[in-house]
């Protein structure tokens, strides 16, 4: 946990921006495997996390604005708890180091927000996306559960999504800390990998370096000779001589915050004459992408100019033709790049995605194009503030399945040179990603440097062997 002083102050912030009323943080419970003792690894609700600061399950908190106070709701250890668990910090220790005073009984939550309820008060909760808070909101507040979600205050959902972007000082150090590991662990992946080990291997020490730092992957690693595939989670494959490994990995810190990295690299010495021609178009997207990173930039415009960027390159390999910019407009450079430049990030890897990518990435006056192929997986598209941390992650990716289906009709036959296209169908994909930090001047890199060149990879494999 950071100071108590921290919470405290993030508790304050949020209460005075909304005038009456009762704001509701339901933490998380754990989710059981396959029975109820054999749990998935527990990971504390992101909002309350960020205003309470307990990792701990079965926990729900609120603020009521009219009576000035706070309350967590949860139950100390039993003794069988003890028994199984061990001694460990009790709520009420963990209650103080947060700044919290109150502590009533779980089954007390159900009580005071039905009372608040006859009394006609405004309870303002967030949406729900687990199961059993779902079911736990519906009964309070005799709704439907497919309601709930209608029923979540806006005004609440706004406030918080507001203060959690803008990231204070100790919040910028854990993501330079979750950057900064994430690097030696791609660093490690390029020195390790050799023809004939599998996918899983790699994975494997991805996650042991993750446990060993102190935290968790943020995210299931996606590492995988078939790059082509955007979430790739099948680590069966083999790796071999000729084959590029996508490595999109990152660590989240114990303090929950993420890291998100990507680096695409040859399984052999060095790349092809191809890989390295398609590899230098995207990094040029990113560097160009990287250069428009400053408050007030709508990051649909990086966005854009990492797609004419990829687009050009395009051009000079002889996959597409025409005007580059009606080329983009319309949509036809997601025959190659199918998603976003890049996402907020924060406690979550896609910071925020459960209160909602509209209020998230968009704003009021700049909506989501969700009809466009490529735009409408453009998680940001808003103008970038300085406390912002974000990803920039632009790639080029040959999915055999999309150019048959857009070559069977000709689709953007413009702009597309199908024939010549024939030729990569398994060259699979590439992506580069780094994650940044919006300052008042500019941007500012977050993490240690790792290896993006063609010649830095190249000069890594090689010692590999």
């Amino acid at each position: 946990m950071f100071t108590k002083e921290i919470y405290i102050n993030r508790r304050k912030q949020l209460a005075s921006t909304l005038g009456s009323g009762i704001l509701l943080f339901m933490g998380n419970e754990e989710s059981p495997m396959n029975f109820k003792d054999n749990a998935y690894h527990f990971r504390q609700d992101s909002t309350f996390l960020y205003y309470f600061g307990i990792n701990e399950p079965h926990l729900a908190a609120l603020i009521d604005l009219d009576e000035d106070k706070t309350i967590v709701f949860g139950e100390e250890m039993s003794l069988d708890d003890i028994v199984w668990m061990g001694r460990q910090e009790t709520l009420k220790e963990k209650c103080t180091a947060s700044g919290v005073e109150y502590i009533q009984a779980s089954t007390a939550l159900e009580t005071y927000l039905e009372n608040a309820l006859a009394q006609n008060r405004l309870v303002h909760f967030l949406p729900p996306y687990r199961g059993e808070n779902k079911i736990r909101l519906a009964k309070v507040l005799h709704l439907p559960v497919a309601e709930l979600a209608e029923a979540a205050s806006l005004a609440f959902t706004k406030a918080v999504i507001a203060q959690r972007s803008i990231k204070a000082a100790e919040e910028i150090q854990e993501h330079h800390l979750a950057a900064s590991i994430s690097a030696d662990i791609h660093l490690m992946v390029m020195q390790m990998a050799k023809p004939g080990q599998t996918e899983r291997d790699l994975v494997a020490a991805i996650q042991q370096a993750a446990v060993a730092s102190g935290g968790q992957l943020a995210y299931p690693a996606i590492v995988t000779t078939r790059g082509e595939i955007l979430h790739n989670h099948y680590y069966g494959n083999t790796l071999k001589e000729g084959q590029l490994v996508l490595n999109d990995s990152g660590v989240e810190t114990a303090f929950g915050y993420a890291g998100d990295l990507t680096r695409t690299f040859p399984v052999s010495k060095k790349f092809t004459a191809e890989q390295k021609d398609a590899y230098d178009i995207v990094l040029e997207a990113y560097q160009q992408a990287v250069n428009l990173l400053s408050p007030e930039v709508r990051y649909l415009d990086v966005h854009l100019k990492a797609c004419k960027t990829l687009a050009t390159g395009l051009k000079d390999m002889g996959l597409m033709k025409g005007n580059i910019d009606d080329a983009v407009e319309q949509g036809a450079h997601a025959m190659f790049f199918q998603c976003g430049t890049g996402h907020m990030m924060g406690l979550d890897v896609h910071d925020m995605e459960d209160l909602g990518e509209a209020y998230v990435g968009y704003t009021d006056t700049l909506t989501k194009n969700t009809s466009q192929f490529g735009l409408k997986s453009l998680r940001l598209g808003k103008q970038l503030q300085p406390g912002y941390v974000l990803t920039v992650e632009p790639g080029l990716y040959f999915i055999p399945d999309l150019m048959d289906q857009w070559g069977a009709s000709n689709k953007f036959s413009e702009y597309i040179n199908y024939d010549k296209l024939q030729g990569f169908r398994d060259f699979t994909g590439i992506r580069v990603e780094d994650d940044f930090l919006i300052t008042s001047t500019g941007h500012e890199m977050l993490g240690k440097p790792l290896a993006m060149t063609t010649a830095e990879i190249e000069a890594i494999r090689a010692e590999a062997f």
